[in-house]
């Protein structure tokens, strides 16, 4: 039972279920949206279908007679020849019923029959001339007041399912009028509509067939995929991150070496293997360390090395690339903090950016800090959007977290050739964002917890779109909390301030900007937190 329930918990068996569940969904809407469209159509065709012989029956009515259809005891030759053509009618149609009836004026309430035929294979029983009853319901009291005085030309009724027992029909009305123009009855021509509910099925039953071969495939293709080329790499770095973390012992059998084909995961095993093995020198040269003085500065030297060593600090990061400028910087503060920021292309449309700020100090919060990372990247090449990655990440961070530590993130991914974007905010700052010619604004919108706060969370992602030349300005708390000697805080305020001093500004200059008004701003105070700022400026589609 606990093995099914680590398999349930697993990031791969996510994936998967998330990948069929998106399946099954977009076939559901499929089959609803074709289930409407094609009840629309077919509607459509039996409702025109209707009207015409509706229209042909109209001819063989003498609309100034329908009085006299009523009063005479006998029916009259007349009479009898035009029911005998409505019948033959209603034949050749395949129509249920052809019948004229005079509702009462005002109310609409009841109505008389003037005369009824219907099809030879129908089971209804025909009404006899003269024979009275009330109307069925507001529906075709309604269409009959229309007739009589609104001018109504055309009326339908549609019954897509059983009723009282009769299989589903439409029904055509229109008017009969006499030779001055005026309504005198009103003919019904009553239409099965078996063809609809078996097409419908049939078209839900292909549908249906489809979207299951089409998730059981996608499956069992997506599972072979993620289980070779992610899950296993990545099982094998979170599996010895959390050991390390533990023992604090150098990993045996270079456990980390080759691990995947992929060059992104073999380097972030790398570092992962670099970051234990210069974390083992600097915990055995602290043992040497006597000076608890000098012992407390070698570590946090070291840490802060280590964690600037994982973080991309060359730029251009992507020289080929001409449509984005990138640029990010993090100022530690004297303490070893949480703070991260990573972006890296998915592929050669996607772009990911990651900013982030861990709880707590030191160590241990350092160590943290890489493994999330190291999730939400490798979450990332795994494909979806970015409120189920996070989703995921946090379900593996919550599975051992022992010190309680948690991560507010802001993660988006940009698709490179459109400018559409989708990102997710789990307790982060508000992103600053400036449009072309514009001056930078804060975009404000739903936040959700911090990661590994809280077990079950589901993450969702919002659009946005950027337009070329377009600006994004991302930071952690570090920047808005940065106080002077008064403990007075810079704000939000301050960071648009420098922002628009050139709103303009490569993301390298807008950086700049903000960090020389936080150091203005701050004076002489001592720095209490990471300054960690990320920008881009979309540029449009790379050119040839």
């Amino acid at each position: 039972m606990d093995s099914i329930k680590k398999h349930i918990k697993g990031l791969s068996f996510r994936i998967i279920l998330g990948s069929v569940l998106l399946l099954l969904f977009f076939g559901m809407l499929q089959s609803y949206i074709g289930y409407r469209q094609f009840t629309v159509s077919l509607t459509n065709e039996y409702n025109e279908s209707a009207f015409r012989t509706a229209e042909t029956a109209a001819t063989l009515i003498n609309g100034d007679n329908i009085q006299e259809y009523l009063d005479v005891e006998e029916e009259s030759d007349e009479y009898r020849l035009m029911n005998e053509r409505l019948y033959t009618l209603c034949q050749k149609q395949d129509v249920t019923l052809i019948y004229a009836i005079v509702p009462d004026p005002g109310t609409y309430d009841e109505f008389t029959l003037v005369v009824s035929v219907q099809n030879r294979s129908s089971d209804y029983d025909p009404w006899p001339r003269g024979y009275r009853r009330e109307t069925t319901n507001d529906e075709y009291r309604n269409i009959y007041r229309e007739i009589y005085e609104e001018g109504l030309e055309r009326g339908t009724i549609l019954r897509t399912s059983s009723l009282r027992g009769k299989e589903p029909h439409i029904t055509s009305l229109i008017p009969i009028k006499d030779s001055k123009g005026n309504v005198s009855a009103v003919l019904c021509v009553q239409r099965p509509m078996e063809e609809l509910a078996t097409g419908r099925m049939r078209f839900l039953n292909r549908v249906i067939a489809a979207t299951i071969l089409l998730a059981l495939a996608a499956a069992v293709s997506t599972y072979l995929f993620l289980r070779k080329h992610f899950v296993k790499p990545m099982r094998i770095i979170t599996k010895e991150a959390q050991r390390f973390a533990a023992e604090n012992t150098e990993a045996s059998d270079d456990v980390l070496k080759n691990i995947s084909s992929i060059s992104e995961i073999e380097t972030l095993a790398e570092s992962l293997d670099q970051m234990e093995h210069d974390t083992l020198l600097y915990v055995d040269r602290l043992t040497k360390v006597t000076a608890e003085n000098k012992r407390i500065g070698t570590e946090l030297t070291i840490a802060k090395k280590i964690q600037a060593a994982i973080l991309p600090n060359e730029f251009p990061p992507f020289p080929d690339r001409n449509d984005f400028d990138i640029y990010a910087s993090m100022t530690p503060a004297k303490e070893v903090g949480g703070d991260f920021y990573d972006f890296f292309l998915i592929d050669e449309d996607h772009l990911g950016l990651v900013i982030a700020d861990v709880s707590g100090k030191g160590v241990p919060a350092a160590l943290f800090m890489m493994i999330a990372k190291l999730l939400i990247k490798l979450r990332a090449y795994s494909g979806g959007n970015p409120g189920d990655m996070i989703t995921d990440v946090n379900s593996t961070l919550c599975e051992r977290n022992p010190m309680g530590l948690f991560v507010t993130v802001w993660f988006a991914i940009i698709t490179l050739s459109t400018g559409e974007g989708k990102a997710v905010n789990a307790g982060h700052e508000n992103p600053a964002l400036r449009h072309k010619d514009g001056e930078y604004e804060l975009i404000k919108y739903k936040h959700f917890l911090p990661v590994a706060s809280l077990e079950g969370i589901k993450y969702e992602s919002h659009d946005f779109r950027l337009e070329p030349g377009d600006s994004v300005f991302i930071y952690t708390d570090g920047v808005t909390e940065a106080s002077d000697i008064n403990e007075e805080m810079l704000g939000e305020e301050g960071i648009l301030r420098a922002l628009n001093l050139e709103s303009g500004a490569i993301p390298e200059k807008s950086l700049r900007n903000v960090k020389r008004e936080i150091d203005d701003f701050v004076g002489a105070s001592e720095q209490f937190d990471d300054i960690t700022m990320l920008g881009i400026r979309y540029n449009g589609p790379q050119a040839d």
